[in-house]
């Protein structure tokens, strides 16, 4: 890749996680987003991002007294956003309301673009009130600000784009409004929609069918979101009900899954959408400066004490966990750390699964865990997830904590400090899970399924270990019986005898982590295969 003549990227996502007090993002995709346009600013690439500035952003989720979570909302304000002075329109529920652009280089991101219908001008000021808050008409007043008033704010600022990026469908509809550009200009339907295939890209994150939104074209009619089409036409595009995905697949010349493997599922997932663009895997990464603690880079490049470093890093996560939970644990005893969104694939709690086997290890004190994670606001099945967690907290008090609230910070502390970086999905529902990159790069040795981006890095027992053979079948119950014994396996036969009896393996197998992953899963990689396999349009 070189720099000269790279076409110039828009890059439309809901969420940017830039900082963890910058509350614009929800959890890894916005992480992603954000880990992208630092990527970008670092080799110089033309990429811009577009995105909403939140006005409370996403939940606050706390642990009541009951050991439940709830939710709290807060309206932030941030000094550092720059005021363009750019206001443009979109058009929800046949009435006018008016997006105020932002603009922020302030985290050494390359510019992002933030639509804000918080205004005096607005009666509906409350469009950019709550990431992924509230219902279906709310969702789209928002995808109508980030894709069509994104497009709209590009048009006013006067930046040239060649490819425009969607990171997953909520920005669909931004195609919609290039699509009636065209249309306006004299082409047919057709003609404007093929032209607009031409500069738009997707990427698609979510293996699971019911994750990927859909609106019901009534609602979308009634919300103005059809932006001049006709309803036969949106339902080409989409569907009926209209799906995002199926939309993005459809107005992209190329899609993109995140992993190889999650390539495949979106693949097989996607097999019937006729007229969809073809989906090729391209892994992703992390930005490594916001992620690899330098005392870790330091001892890894120059031969150092590697453990001396990771026994500080792991010293500050005990003092970390002891300040937010009053629970001190041991630096001497294995750490494991899982930190992820409470959804059900994910089996946040599949270590209990057999409690006469794991319980005399947690009363010892001889493992340790560190959960933390958010549901969805309206989630009550994460919920549940996120209580049986706090639960077991209450169980085990000396070696099993709960982290209320999760955001960037706690991430970077666990991706540092512990010392076993867990991840137990059902294969094949993880989409990447970029957490297990940053742990590995800080030379935390991943213990996961052979799930998302595992696969590609995982070289069994040099540097981390696989659970289980990628098993897979549709009878849950069968899968998590394998996966639990899978587990149980792995942790008490091959990685406890190492971390207790072969420092000197473990050292070794640190190394190893870091040297496999420091490169391949990191932004420079990813940013450079967007452009040779999707951007460079031959």
């Amino acid at each position: 890749m070189t720099q000269q003549h790279l076409p110039t990227v828009a890059y439309f996502s809901m969420e940017f996680g830039l900082e963890s007090s910058f509350k614009i993002y929800a959890g890894g995709l916005g992480i992603l987003a954000g880990d992208y346009i630092k990527g970008a600013r670092d080799i110089a690439a033309p990429i811009i991002g577009i995105g909403i500035k939140w006005k409370q952003g996403y939940t606050d989720q706390c642990i009541g007294a009951d050991g439940k979570p709830y939710d709290t909302y807060h309206n932030y304000s941030y000094d550092f956003l720059e005021d363009t002075g750019v206001q443009v329109s979109v058009t929800i529920r046949n009435t006018e309301v008016h997006c105020k652009v932002w603009k922020t280089e302030h985290f050494g991101n390359n510019p992002l673009y933030l639509l804000d219908t918080d205004i005096p001008q607005n009666s509906d000021s409350w469009i950019t009130g709550q990431l992924y808050g509230w219902f279906g008409e709310e969702r789209i007043a928002q995808e109508i600000v980030l894709g069509i008033g994104g497009v709209r704010a590009l048009r006013a600022l006067q930046i040239p784009v060649d490819v425009y990026h969607f990171n997953e469908g909520h920005a669909a509809l931004a195609a919609i409004e290039l699509i009636r550009e065209k249309m306006s200009s004299g082409r047919s339907f057709e003609e404007a929609w093929q032209a607009t295939r031409d500069e738009v890209v997707f990427t698609t994150h979510t293996p699971i069918r019911e994750g990927n939104e859909a609106h019901p074209l009534d609602r979308l009619e009634y919300m103005s979101a059809f932006n001049s089409l006709t309803r036969e036409q949106m339902e080409q595009i989409g569907g009926n009900p209209f799906n995002m995905t199926v939309a993005g697949l459809r107005l992209s010349r190329i899609s993109n899954g995140v992993a190889k493997l999650h390539g495949i599922t979106a693949n097989k997932m996607w097999q019937d959408v006729s007229g969809r663009s073809e989906i090729i895997s391209i892994t992703n990464a992390i930005h490594k400066p916001t992620w690899v603690d330098p005392r870790i880079t330091e001892a890894y490049e120059s031969n150092g004490d590697l453990w001396a470093a990771h026994m500080e890093l792991k010293r500050e996560l005990i003092r970390f966990i002891e300040e937010r939970s009053g629970i001190s644990l041991s630096a001497d005893h294995l750490l494991i750390g899982f930190s992820r969104r409470a959804a059900p694939y994910k089996r946040s709690d599949l270590i209990f699964s057999k409690p006469e086997l794991i319980a005399p290890y947690l009363e010892s004190g001889k493992i340790q865990i560190v959960f933390s994670g958010k549901a969805h606001p309206l989630d009550d099945t994460g919920k549940r997830i996120v209580s049986n967690l706090v639960a077991m907290m209450k169980k085990y008090p000396k070696s099993v904590v709960f982290l209320e609230n999760y955001d960037m910070t706690i991430g970077a502390q666990l991706t540092r400090g512990s010392d076993i970086w867990l991840n137990n999905p059902r294969r094949p529902l993880e989409a990447s899970g970029t957490s297990g990159m940053k742990a590995a790069m800080n030379g935390v040795l991943n213990c996961s399924i052979l799930d998302g981006w595992w696969p590609e890095a995982c070289i069994d027992g040099e540097n981390g270990w696989q659970i289980g053979d990628g098993f897979e079948t549709s009878d849950i119950e069968a899968l998590d019986r394998h996966d639990s014994e899978a587990l149980y396996n792995t942790l008490l036969q091959r990685v406890l005898p190492v971390y207790y009896e072969n420092r000197a393996k473990w050292v070794e197998m640190m190394h190893r982590s870091i040297e496999t992953t420091r490169e391949s899963f990191a932004t420079r990689r990813m940013i450079e295969e967007y452009y040779d396999k999707m951007y460079i349009h031959t």
